[in-house]
């Protein structure tokens, strides 16, 4: 599985928004994986930020 869709399904499990680093906890990825997963689930528009540096998917 790659990085971004275990980000995607840790953020659709964990049922609220998350940062960075509580994804790291869950997935096991290194830093840079998740921020570079997050970068490309920004970019599809596939999650969303209802307050600062917090997520959750679309």
């Amino acid at each position: 599985m790659e990085a971004k869709e275990q980000v995607l399904e840790a953020m659709k499990k964990a049922g609220i928004p998350l940062n960075a680093g509580k994804l790291v906890e869950l997935t096991g990825l290194e830093r840079k994986e998740v921020d570079k997963a997050m970068k490309q689930l920004k970019a599809d528009e596939a999650i969303v930020s209802p307050k600062n540096c917090f997520w959750q998917p679309k």
